[in-house]
């Protein structure tokens, strides 16, 4: 018989480490004073690809703030790791990065 939590946890890891590694910022300025025909600058800040070496699921009674406490981390670290997360909106069994490195 299968183990559906492992599998389960293999699948959340995948998931979460697609997703990180997918997290990119791109930001792009140009100028209000610039003249036709001037070059416009475009500035590029990509974050680095992350790889989650330690997940958690979610608790009944769970906030951000208890888990990234719970972990050690401040709040910025845990988001950092958990981009796409809304805080507001989190589950029981929802599972969450806490431990990431630069892949």
């Amino acid at each position: 018989m299968a183990n559906h939590g492992a599998a389960a946890l293999l699948m959340a890891s995948l998931l979460l480490a697609v997703t990180l590694a997918d997290a990119r910022i791109t930001l792009q300025v140009q100028g209000g004073s610039m003249k036709e025909g001037d070059a416009a600058m475009t500035f590029v800040k990509t974050v680095p690809a992350l790889t989650c070496n330690k997940v958690r699921g979610f608790q009944a009674g769970d906030t951000c703030f208890d888990v990234a406490v719970g972990a050690g981390l401040t709040q910025a670290q845990f988001l950092s790791f958990n981009p796409n997360l809304n805080c507001l909106k989190v589950f029981v069994g929802q599972w969450v990065c806490l431990h990431a490195s630069s892949a």
